[in-house]
């Protein structure tokens, strides 16, 4: 299956029914009167989140999302029928933009959540609804009222409570591989991850959902390699865990080079709770270990995690560290303490 995060969309939703103009002719009813029905509802059109679906693959071959109008009312009192509505059925964590790709209409991040993208319109009434006193034989009916008709941007951002984030080749995908189930492309040149992979990781008992993204290169959010396209899949992210490759010469440029790519994507994901490790240590004698992690802590400003994919060395502590941060994160800030004389 294809992966897809992003689509666009033509939805309407269906026009009301006309009301209806009718006599009745009853041989044996005298002075029949007016008995023409309302025109039934349109349809609506919904975006529904529902589990089980990681991709947006579906909307690349359908775009378009008609309702059903409803039917005109007609004699004998009869009402229209109202006309089906239309419901896209969408992966959780799938926003839902305006056609300016900035406004967003709504965010579907819990399984079952409904929005209503477009109401049907009413049907119209029939010449039996304007019946009166002084009126006795009303000769018009409304129209019913259009449907609305949009263009919509569908975004996916998966649904995960730690990111992973790196240069190509920084050992993303093989610590994802070594920690969970999840099965991503690994290889010895850049770029083997082409599209987001989730995985669930355990540790002391305890699980929690893991994204690994394609590598980020220096210019990146000017497009340059991938480009920063699969960021977004890490916004919804309580922590971050940067690798930083323990083979390069370049461990504190490269340090940077991403979170400069985060400042320039967004300063809100930059902010986030971010946790750093130096990996594939079992390559570097004791010596170059410690110069490194050295040098990579200063330009950090804190401590960092000694790690290795391949051989798992360090990797239990990186976890518990993650798994900390993520419990931090769902409980949310303290509460002030109640104040007392």
């Amino acid at each position: 299956m294809r992966f897809l995060d992003l689509t666009k969309v033509y939805i309407r939703s269906g026009s009301g029914g006309g009301g209806c103009v009718s006599f009745r002719r009853e041989k044996y009813v005298e002075f029949g009167g007016p008995d023409g029905g309302d025109g039934g509802n349109g349809g609506s059109v919904w975006a529904e989140a529902v589990e089980g679906l990681n991709t947006l693959i579906d909307f690349r071959y359908q775009q378009h999302f008609f309702a059903k109008s409803g039917q005109h009312g007609m004699g004998s009192q009869m009402t229209g029928a109202n006309g089906a509505d239309v419901v896209l059925r969408v992966p959780v964590g799938t926003e839902i933009l305006e056609d300016d790709e900035e406004t967003v209409v709504a965010d579907l991040t819990v399984p079952g959540q409904r929005v209503l993208l477009a109401r049907g319109g009413n049907g119209g009434f029939g010449n039996l609804h304007f019946k009166s006193s002084t009126n006795r034989a009303p000769g018009r009916a409304n129209p019913g009222q259009d449907g609305v008709e949009r263009a919509l941007w569908l975004r996916l951002k998966l649904i995960a409570d730690a990111g992973l984030l790196g240069l190509p080749n920084a050992g993303k995908s093989t610590f994802l591989a070594a920690v969970s189930n999840a099965r991503p492309k690994i290889a010895d040149y850049p770029f083997t991850t082409l599209y987001p992979n989730l995985g669930v990781v355990g540790i002391d008992g305890k699980e929690f959902v893991m994204a690994d993204i394609p590598g980020l290169i220096e210019g990146a959010s000017e497009g340059k390699g991938l480009g920063d396209l699969f960021l977004g899949h890490v916004e919804r992210c309580t922590v971050l865990l940067h690798l930083v490759d323990g083979t390069s010469s370049t461990i504190t440029r490269d340090y940077r080079t991403i979170l400069a790519e985060l400042v320039a994507y967004s300063p809100e994901l930059a902010a986030k709770p971010r946790i750093t490790a130096l990996n594939k240590i079992d390559a570097l004698d004791a010596k170059t270990l410690g110069t490194r992690r050295r040098a990579l802590e200063k330009a950090v400003g804190g401590p960092v995690l000694l790690m290795s994919g391949v051989s798992k060395a360090g990797v239990p502590e990186v976890l518990r560290a993650l798994h900390a941060q993520i419990t931090a994160g769902r409980a949310g800030p303290a509460e002030d303490a109640p104040w007392q004389p």
